[in-house]
């Protein structure tokens, strides 16, 4: 009657494999010399009431605690 619902389903799954967790990727690089960076908070709202020295630190990258830096690299297991 409907053929087409019998016939044999096309196996559409990703392949087996070490993945990289998406939200630590986000929110992470790993330097060339294999430091985790990280962006610094409080940069998101209320920059009027900063002042500039304090918007211009926040601006750059800092270094991950080293206590972190291996669960971070476990997690990105292509950027190193």
């Amino acid at each position: 009657m409907f053929p087409a619902l019998f016939e044999k389903v096309i196996d559409m799954r990703r392949p087996k494999g070490i993945k990289t967790r998406k939200a630590v990727a986000k929110r992470f690089k790993i330097s060339g010399t294999g430091k985790a960076m990280r962006l610094r908070a409080g940069k998101r709202h209320l920059m009027a009431t900063k002042n500039a020295k304090r918007r211009r630190t926040l601006g750059t990258v800092q270094q991950v605690d080293p206590t972190d830096t291996y669960r971070i690299t476990q997690n990105l297991p292509f950027s190193h």
